[in-house]
């Protein structure tokens, strides 16, 4: 294969079919074994310039076409890009464990790692050389060689499991469909929400009637505002049963399936459970200390969630209502909270986060902070015809990469919202700069009629977040690609959750939350409500957060493989951590796809309440510096927390930007939980 002879290096898309792929990869795969046994081969004593650097440029044709068939499968799916998977993934898992289990190759890369101190090797290639040997330690480096063997029958199946997992939760999130006939049965509903369930179901076949999803921009907005007690019931039923049907599309027998594999392949690693094997590449270092930490704060967010129970519960009985809240309660009476208590009205927002405002103000803060300039592309392939294409530069000019935006839900493409590559920034193996290409994928609300695309207060943190993720894939630089923006899993979050920091400062608001109609910037008194507003839900937002979390290690820290019923599992653990009726966590097992449909997050989705108090910490740095848009400090946590996390411990580095370790105090006060 040859480099993409496209604007900026980007994939040809446009030109990229289906049948590509398979030849590619394989194509990909045969050249990238060719470099390996090179390395292998070569007669000198191993060094870093004659192992630990052509192994890391090594596979960039494979890269490239793994990355495309990734990109195309989240975001543009099919039912031959599906079957595709099946094949590929499973190729790909036996070619990493190749590599990561050839006796010859580890044998160079142990020699390089045992003679790092005395090589005359600079920081970046000591660390370079200390994450790879990590990494082949991690994948079985030193088994014997029939524990590899098995190893590898685990990984193939895991990576099998992960996509019958994810695509049963997409095939399960498009059937489910909410058709209302009766108007009145809408009662509540912002005209927005009514108008774009018009759509939906004139686009599904039944002009006349209105149409609700269980995917987020209808589901939520639904559960907010609908009056109708018995169809939120049904909407959310649906939502939280993905997965749990025992139909065709149930997840509870691959659960039990992955867990199990998870026990045997830490075991088999040397690890008491498959929680320990993955934290200890975090910077917790222990799943107990993981553990402990959420579980503290899970306690004090239950106690202010059973508060907010009461008061919702004191609307009901005010309203004449004779039954006690209920899970699909929640978002409807919180909303009636919030409107009394703080005078707030969700649908008094929405016209002030017109989507196009929302990306601009974004951009406006990272040039107030970094400098950087957009330009919007055209003419550049994009897998769908609804993605934006930028340019970002430095003030200076210098080109920093490209960023593709994919806003509006379709059947084809997962749900939620997410960032990631389609080339990360490094050098090539002929030493040329090569420059990063961010993505980021949401599910908002798309525009309908002459109303424009307005996004939920929510939504709006949502795209600042993932672009915190965009802007700390497009700073990371390393010329080795192994630590080119090479964060722990439970440091990740920290570039994304910090932008959310500045989404509610009243001056950043005067600048971007700007009236779709008369352009008028966002009045003072609302702007006060939010602020007031910041500890609205927390204990309801915190507590499902953390009951996610506290479950998914208790499916990843079992310490035997057993089979058992999922729903009965799950429940019983809730249970013993007093999870209360009225909230559900904010994933159930079988829509878990955080932990199940990947290694990612497992044992990890407690990050992102641990990179919230790095978060919190962290803006307090500008706040306490009397300016949010500090150029200087945006510069050191430019410089040491997005661009050269690889260069040193994580926690070394947070602290040359902070000059101190984190402090909980900024969260827990954020949160109100203090």
């Amino acid at each position: 294969m040859q480099p993409y002879e496209t604007p900026y290096g980007v994939p040809p898309f446009d030109e990229i079919k289906n049948e590509h792929f398979i030849p590619a990869i394989k194509a990909g795969i045969e050249k990238h074994n060719k470099e390996i046994e090179a390395i292998i081969n070569n007669s000198e004593e191993p060094n870093f310039e004659n192992t630990i650097l052509p192994f890391d440029k090594a596979g960039e044709d494979l890269d490239r076409a793994v990355i495309a068939f990734y990109c195309i499968m989240e975001n543009n799916t099919n039912d031959t890009i599906q079957q595709l998977a099946q094949e590929i993934m499973p190729l790909l898992s036996m070619h990493s464990d190749e590599i990561s289990m050839n006796d010859a190759l580890f044998t160079r890369i142990k020699k390089v790692y045992f003679n790092r101190d005395k090589s005359n090797l600079d920081n970046d290639q000591i660390k370079t050389v200390e994450r790879y040997y990590e990494d082949f330690v991690l994948s079985g480096a030193d088994l014997l060689p029939n524990d590899k063997e098995i190893l590898k029958e685990i990984n193939s199946e895991l990576s099998k499991l992960y996509l019958t997992f994810g695509d049963n939760l997409l095939s399960e999130t498009n059937d489910f469909k909410l058709y209302i006939d009766n108007e009145a049965d809408l009662a509540g509903l912002p005209q927005g929400v009514i108008d774009q369930a018009a759509a939906e179901a004139k686009n599904s076949g039944h002009e006349g009637k209105w149409l609700f999803t269980t995917k987020k921009p209808s589901v939520i907005p639904f559960l907010q505002f609908a009056e109708n007690r018995d169809l939120r019931e049904k909407l959310y039923r649906g939502y939280y049963m993905r997965g749990n049907n025992d139909n065709k599309y149930d997840n509870k027998e691959i659960i039990n399936k992955i867990v199990n594999l998870r026990v045997r392949k830490a075991h088999l690693l040397g690890y008491d459970n498959f929680g320990q094997y993955q934290v200890s590449k975090n910077m917790a270092k222990s799943e107990v200390v993981a553990h402990d930490f959420i579980y503290d704060i899970y306690k004090e967010a239950l106690k202010v969630a059973k508060d907010e129970v009461k008061e919702m519960q004191k609307i009901i009985k005010k309203e004449g209502g004779k039954f006690d809240l209920a899970s699909w309660d929640w978002w409807y009476y919180a909303e009636k909270v919030r409107k009394e208590k703080y005078d707030l009205d969700e649908n008094e927002l929405k016209p002030y986060f017109q989507l196009e405002n929302v990306r601009d103000g974004m951009f406006l803060l990272t040039t107030k902070l970094y400098g950087l300039q957009f330009e919007l592309l055209k003419d550049i392939p994009t897998y769908h015809p609804d993605v934006e294409v930028f340019k970002i530069s430095e003030a200076n000019g210098d080109l920093v990469g490209l960023l593709y935006l994919d806003y509006f839900p379709r059947e084809s493409k997962g749900q939620g919202a997410w960032c990631s590559t389609l080339r990360d920034g490094t050098t090539d193996k002929d030493g040329n700069r090569v420059y990063p290409i961010a993505t980021i994928t949401c599910n908002f609300t798309q525009p309908t009629g002459d109303l424009p695309a307005l996004l939920s207060f929510d939504e709006t943190e949502t795209l600042f977040h993932e672009f915190g993720h965009a802007i700390q894939g497009l700073f990371s630089y390393n010329k080795y690609s192994r630590i080119s923006g090479n964060f722990p899993r439970d440091m990740v979050e920290l570039p994304s959750q910090i932008m959310e920091n500045w989404c509610s400062e009243p001056q950043m608001l005067k600048m971007y939350a700007k009236h779709y109609k008369t352009g008028e910037a966002i009045p003072d008194e609302l702007i006060e409500k939010i602020v007031k507003s910041n500890t609205f839900n927390t204990g309801f937002n915190t507590t499902e957060l953390l009951a996610a979390a506290l479950l998914d290690f208790e499916w990843n820290t079992m310490p035997k493989e057993k089979n058992v019923d999922v729903n009965k599992f799950e429940a019983d653990y809730l249970k013993s951590i007093g999870l209360i009726d009225e909230i559900l966590p904010r994933y159930r097992s079988t829509y878990f796809s955080h932990i199940f449909s990947s290694d990612g997050y497992s044992a990890g989705y407690y990050v992102y309440t641990w990179a919230e108090v790095l978060d919190k910490d962290a803006f307090e740095a500008f706040k306490e510096s009397g300016d949010i848009f500090n150029q200087e400090i945006a510069g050191k946590f430019r410089n040491y927390v997005l661009t050269n996390i690889g260069q040193d411990d994580p926690m070394a580095q947070y602290v040359k930007f902070r000059g101190k370790e984190p402090s909980n105090e900024p969260y827990l006060k954020s949160r109100g939980l203090k």
